[in-house]
């Protein structure tokens, strides 16, 4: 098993004294700025000015700046803007002011894994990745609980990267409930994995199969979609909340025998050959290519889908069962 990292392991006064610059004041850079004010450490923002977001980050009593000015005055760097915008926000407001002893900070590795962002030698390049949302992030913080994270070193200029690493988890409240260390290449592959094959792509495509499959075969829409989506819901709860074994012993016999006897003939060898494949493509760099070419060509490919698959029937019948569903509002 591996070492997990709590609360007696990491050390605040690493990053007491130092500025914290959040660029970017989105889901995660809104609550992981606030937890680390909370914590007792310098935090200043930075986003589009006349943003929303800007807007918030001053009613929230954050010192607002551009990027250039925030990297300029911040010891400690965190990008926090979506991957495609980071390559460019780093080129042209904060790359000159990344100079020696300081640090550059991501939750995701994305851009560093693929070489999209190519940070000097003199700095420490560490991440800091909440296993959760945002708002979830900042919920925990404030009932005195916290959001298990990951950390990781790429570059450990200053020999401290990793007590800052800890210090950072911390300050977000990550080191209540448990820290365990990564690398970069680590967190990206699996992350990007785990969108593609389980938990968007691969959980998309398997409603969407069994929804059409029960629509062909005669059955009114609206009981396919609750079958076959709406109760994924209560699956997956039972799921987060006691693992594949405990969501077992939960649900009916019949309903587990199905499971053991049935699960594997959905997904067999054949879609384990492509899971592999897709794995194959995220580790070669094939799709991180792809999706900057995607990016850089104003995103032909995702714009299509996006209106192909807005035009599938579940999403018509979804509208109108979520409708008769007054707890959603």
């Amino acid at each position: 098993m591996a070492k997990m990292y709590y609360e007696q392991d990491a050390d605040l006064q690493h990053l007491m004294g130092k500025t914290i610059a959040i660029v970017g004041y989105g889901n995660q850079g809104a609550a992981q700025a606030k937890n680390l004010r909370d914590s007792g450490l310098s935090v200043i923002v930075s986003d589009l000015k006349g943003s929303p977001q800007w807007a918030q980050a001053e009613k929230d009593g954050f010192s607002v700046m551009t990027t250039k000015e925030a990297a300029a005055r911040a010891e400690v760097i965190q990008v926090l803007v979506p991957d495609q915008y980071q390559p460019e926000v780093y080129a042209q407001d904060i790359k000159e002011h990344m100079t020696s002893g300081k640090a550059l900070v991501f939750s995701h590795g994305f851009n560093i894994h693929f070489g999209q962002i190519v940070p000097p030698a003199e700095v420490d390049v560490y991440m800091v990745a909440p296993k959760g949302p945002g708002f979830l992030v900042r919920e925990m913080y404030e009932q005195g609980k916290g959001v298990p994270a990951l950390i990781a070193v790429q570059q450990n200029a200053t020999g401290k990267a990793k007590d800052l690493a800890l210090a950072h988890a911390k300050g977000i409240g990550a080191t209540r409930a448990g820290v365990l260390e990564t690398t970069f290449a680590e967190e990206t592959e699996t992350d990007l994995f785990g969108e593609q094959a389980v938990l968007c792509g691969g959980l998309s495509e398997l409603i969407k199969a069994g929804f059409d499959t029960l629509v062909e075969a005669g059955y009114q829409p609206e009981i396919a979609y609750f079958e076959c989506l709406h109760e994924v819901k209560l699956i997956t709860d039972l799921i987060y909340a006691k693992g594949i074994t405990g969501m077992r012993q939960a649900i009916s016999d019949t309903a587990e025998y199905g499971d053991l006897t049935r699960g594997s003939r959905v997904i067999n060898e054949d879609v384990r050959d492509e899971m592999r494949m897709i794995l194959a493509e995220i580790q070669s760099g094939e799709f991180a290519r792809e999706w900057i070419l995607e990016n850089k060509a104003n995103r032909p490919v995702m714009n299509a889908q996006r209106r192909i698959q807005k035009e599938h029937l579940i999403e018509q019948v979804g509208q109108k069962i979520r409708g008769m569903m007054s707890w959603l509002k």
